[in-house]
């Protein structure tokens, strides 16, 4: 094993937390661990070298490095008091309201992309027949290109199905080969993949009307949340949403956000 020195270790934590906001501070075996394979498929025997190519700008070794250093692991209906929220509070609300009929919804870390398609099918199940009148594809972005390819194949494991509701798992997946189950197009379909840094700027066309950022802000600190938390905030609508994960919580007293329940929180109306 190719052990980091205290420098290397300091320059690589410094280069994520200002490029991307996670804080590996505490994880310098899982540094070692993860980037190992890397130096050894690049004949490197230390990690300075290897710093020195991702310095270059050299953007299929950054996208390596995140990818190996981020961990993507979720699966369908994951915190379903969430998407309960979404099904009898949310839809009925912007059934009363929304006369446009265009529910725009983003999906933050989107990792494998469970969430969003999970988010389809609660939509698609509330709606029933009445479906076809909505507008309402979601944005899933992740600064993993390597979990968002696995998501754009919408193929997932059994296990990742255990918490499907039975009669879902059969009008939303076809089983294939191997125990593995793959999305039905109408669910594929509406979910849109992009690759997004949550510390650059955010620039949409609309505001949002529910973001999920979940279990993402764990790697934060509190500075980065705080700031992260009012760009969401303003890409919300007036009386918008915000999910974010039931380990994950938010400053009351210095959060422009209305405390709504545990992990949601709502924009206020001017």
């Amino acid at each position: 094993m190719i052990r980091l020195t205290d420098s290397e270790f300091e320059k690589i934590v410094s280069y994520v937390k200002s490029n991307y906001g996670i804080n590996l501070i505490q994880k310098r075996q899982l540094i070692e661990a993860r980037m190992y394979s890397a130096l050894t498929e690049k004949g490197m025997n230390n990690f300075t070298d290897y710093f020195a190519l991702i310095k270059q700008n050299n953007s299929g070794e950054v996208t390596n490095l995140i990818n190996r250093l981020t961990t993507n692991h979720t699966y369908f209906m994951r915190e379903q008091a969430h998407f309960d929220f979404l099904k009898k509070a949310i839809l009925p609300m912007q059934e009363k309201t929304n006369r446009q009929k265009n529910l725009r919804i983003w999906s933050a870390g989107c990792s494998s992309g469970e969430e969003a398609f999970t988010t389809i099918m609660v939509i698609r199940d509330y709606f029933g027949m009445r479906e076809r009148e909505w507008d309402y594809r979601i944005l899933a972005t992740d600064i993993s290109e390597r979990a968002m390819q696995g998501a754009k194949t919408g193929i997932y494991t059994a296990d990742s199905l255990k918490n499907i509701p039975a009669d879902w798992k059969k009008k939303y997946f076809r089983a294939e080969a191997g125990e593995m189950f793959s999305l039905r197009p109408e669910v594929k379909d509406q979910v849109i993949f992009k690759k997004l840094n949550l510390m650059a700027p955010f620039v949409f066309r609309a505001p949002f009307d529910l973001i999920f950022c979940r279990n993402v802000m764990i790697y934060f600190e509190q500075p980065t949340r705080d700031k992260l938390i009012q760009k969401f905030y303003d890409v919300l609508k007036p009386g918008g949403y915000l999910f974010i994960g039931h380990s994950e919580t938010i400053q009351r007293e210095s959060s422009p956000f209305r405390y709504i329940e545990p992990s949601v929180y709502q924009k206020g109306y001017k």
